[in-house]
C-alpha cells in the first residue's frame, strides 16, 4: 500500500497507535483528515478487521470497511465545473503501470483530466478511451521507459508523437 502511495505521489503518514476508537482492527487502519472544517478533521475512515466475525461467535472471515461523514464531506464540496475531457493512460506491463501512477499524480496536479485503464490490449483500451471520449491517450511501455518517453495520441486527430515523461503535462495542458 505505501509503495503504491508514494508511487502516486500521496504523501501519507504512518501512525502506529491509530485505532479509530476501536480495537477490532487487524492490520491497516486509515483517516482521510482535511483542516478545512475545524477542529473535527476525519472526513473518513476504516480499516482491515479480519477477527471481527470470529470474536462474534462466526466464522474466521477476512474484512474491511469504512465510514464517512457525509455532512463533512458537504462542507468540502462546491459547485462542481464541467468536466474537461480526460486524457487516456495505458501502461503496458508492471514497470509501467508504477510510472504511470506517478505520471497520472503529476497530471492531475496540473489541472489535467486523467482516467486510467490496466486492462485488455490496446484496441480494447483505444475504445474505452473514445467511450470517455478522451481527447488524447499516454502509451507507457518498456520501450518508452528505457527511453524516458510516452507515446501521446490525439484521439481527434489521430496524430501520435513522442513526448519526454517531464514533459508530458507542458504537451497537454489545456
Amino acid at each position: 500500500m505505501k509503495d503504491g502511495l508514494s508511487a502516486a505521489g500521496i504523501p501519507y503518514e504512518v501512525d502506529a497507535g491509530l485505532v479509530r476508537g476501536l480495537d477490532y482492527y487487524t492490520h491497516t487502519a486509515f483517516e482521510f483528515v482535511t483542516t478545512h472544517i475545524g477542529a473535527q478533521g476525519t472526513v473518513l475512515g476504516g480499516g482491515r478487521y479480519d477477527g471481527l466475525i470470529a470474536e462474534l461467535g462466526g466464522p474466521p472471515t477476512a474484512g474491511i470497511g469504512w465510514a464517512g461523514g457525509i455532512e463533512r464531506l458537504m462542507m468540502l464540496c462546491n459547485e462542481p465545473a464541467a468536466l474537461p475531457r480526460p486524457v487516456m493512460i495505458a501502461p503496458l506491463g508492471a514497470a509501467a503501470e508504477a510510472k504511470a501512477l506517478g505520471v497520472a499524480r503529476e497530471l492531475r496536479r496540473a489541472g489535467v483530466a486523467v482516467e486510467q485503464d490496466y486492462r485488455g490490449n490496446m484496441k480494447r483500451r483505444m475504445q474505452r478511451a473514445n467511450k470517455l471520449n478522451a481527447r488524447a491517450a499516454i502509451i507507457i511501455g518498456d520501450d518508452e521507459l528505457a527511453k524516458g518517453v510516452a507515446q501521446v495520441k490525439d484521439l481527434d486527430s489521430g496524430e501520435q508523437r513522442e513526448v519526454a515523461l517531464g514533459k508530458l503535462v507542458e504537451a497537454l495542458k489545456g
